[in-house]
């Protein structure tokens, strides 16, 4: 039986940060979304900024959110 594949990229810090912040990982995904048109290093100094959230962090969030939005 072969182990279970471990997460990497973004995704890795996912469960940290819903411990951390208290948030599930939709919520943060939703309030990026609605930063559309704004940079990657823009959105990432917003959840700093607003939310108190760590650059690691806030940096995994956003890059997560945009390779998703791309086609």
């Amino acid at each position: 039986m072969a182990a279970p594949e471990k997460v990497k990229g973004p995704a890795s810090y996912f469960p940290s940060i819903e411990k951390t912040y208290g948030q599930p990982m939709d919520r943060w995904f939703s309030l990026v979304r609605q930063q559309q048109g704004k940079k990657h290093m823009e959105i990432v100094n917003w959840l700093k900024a607003e939310h108190g959230m760590g650059h690691g962090h806030a940096n995994a969030v956003v890059a997560h959110c945009l390779a998703q939005a791309k086609p």
